[in-house]
């Protein structure tokens, strides 16, 4: 696959080049179906092989040599959201609220005649429970986005957030 390294984003896009704008609605999108609790849109934002992971190491290189945070694919990801639906999830009552900050949007390779792009950005996720303390999650995002029918896909995004190797209570809602 031919690509182009493009972390430049303050420059204005020339004919045919992928303006860095989508891909920041893209995933300011993605993120605001998070804090919405809108779990069945999110995952309609992968490909049928896409995946969601956060590694439990910061220099983790696979999701297969180690155990992670997070290691969902599609089938996975309904069953996390099923669960947590299901009205006896005493861990998630009251369920947990979210709001994601992202920033520094990069577009780190593109191959715009393959429909192929990998796009790094900076998050903080806020994630509040009533009746219990509030927590601040923060790192880098790197997705691999694919263009299928005129829209953008996940087909995998890695959440790795600071301090993965600490330790944690129970985490419902993705980074």
């Amino acid at each position: 696959m031919a690509k182009a390294k493009l972390a430049e984003s303050g420059r204005k896009a020339a004919v045919g080049e992928p303006d860095i704008r989508e891909f920041e609605a893209f995933i300011y999108r993605e993120v605001r179906l998070l804090d919405e609790r809108r779990f069945e849109e999110w995952i309609e934002l992968f490909t049928e092989d896409g995946y969601y992971w956060a590694p439990a190491l910061p220099d983790q290189e696979s999701p297969l040599t180690n155990i992670s945070l997070f290691y969902d694919n599609r089938s996975a990801m309904q069953a996390r959201f099923a669960r947590l639906r299901h009205p006896r999830v005493y861990a998630q009552i009251p369920h947990s609220r979210s709001c994601h900050l992202v920033g520094n949007v990069t577009l780190e390779e593109a191959d715009p005649k393959a429909g192929a792009y990998r796009v790094q950005a900076s998050f903080l996720m806020l994630e509040y429970r009533p009746g219990s303390e509030q927590r601040v999650f923060g790192g880098r995002y790197e997705y691999q986005l694919c263009r299928q029918a005129d829209a953008l896909k996940i087909e995998s995004k890695r959440a790795t957030i600071v301090n993965c190797d600490a330790s944690f209570r129970l985490m419902a809602i993705p980074f």
